[in-house]
């Protein structure tokens, strides 16, 4: 899977609108909207952000694992 679809998914199970998930992580909808449509990538504090907010790896973001877990 790719970080667009890893991206809306993990968005969608939180039941959260494109904007709402941007002002949550402190982005722009506008990046959120762009990467969904894989038109962009993030940069990696963009990542980050989202790793942090859906408590997953940056990994499991970019599709690197199947793991969602998060381990410090």
């Amino acid at each position: 899977m790719q970080f667009k679809d890893i991206l809306k998914n993990l968005r969608r199970e939180k039941g959260l609108t494109q904007k709402e998930l941007a002002e949550k992580v402190g982005l722009r909808q506008s990046h959120i909207s762009s990467w969904e449509r894989g038109e962009k990538t993030p940069l990696i504090s963009g990542l980050i952000k989202l790793a942090d907010f859906f408590n997953c790896s940056v990994d499991y973001l970019i599709g690197r694992t199947n793991n969602k877990k998060f381990y410090k």
